[in-house]
């Protein structure tokens, strides 16, 4: 199986690392840390995580993660984040927004016409 995490500028780190640990301890799953660049991005509490991988490299993927966080005022009006993450969904089996990475499924279009749960902004 295939994960691609987004890894955007001020994410919460719990939000990344908690699904990143326990998927990458599952037995044949292959997790990437997709960033804009391979340029360190920092959480939003100052932790310093580096992508494994980039927007225009990142290969399809089984699972996308989206982590929530302050940063994601600033991705849900990027449209290298928006499109990526539109992208990725046409071969995604499985998304997952995390607490407001919803908001960034929502500026996708991935909501549309569906039941969600979100964060409360």
């Amino acid at each position: 199986m295939k994960v691609n995490i987004i890894l955007f500028n001020a994410l919460t780190q719990l939000d990344l690392t908690g699904p990143f640990e326990v998927l990458a301890r599952v037995p044949g799953v292959q997790v990437e840390l997709v960033g804009k660049s391979l340029e360190p991005v920092r959480s939003d509490r100052g932790l310093t995580l580096v992508p494994t991988t980039t927007i225009a490299n990142a290969p399809p993927c089984d699972l996308l993660v989206v982590p929530g966080g302050p940063g994601t005022d600033d991705a849900i009006l990027d449209a290298e984040w928006v499109g990526f993450t539109r992208r990725q969904a046409k071969s995604a089996k499985y998304i997952f927004g995390i607490c407001t990475g919803s908001l960034l499924l929502g500026a996708a279009g991935l909501l549309r016409g569906r039941r969600s749960t979100c964060h409360w902004q």
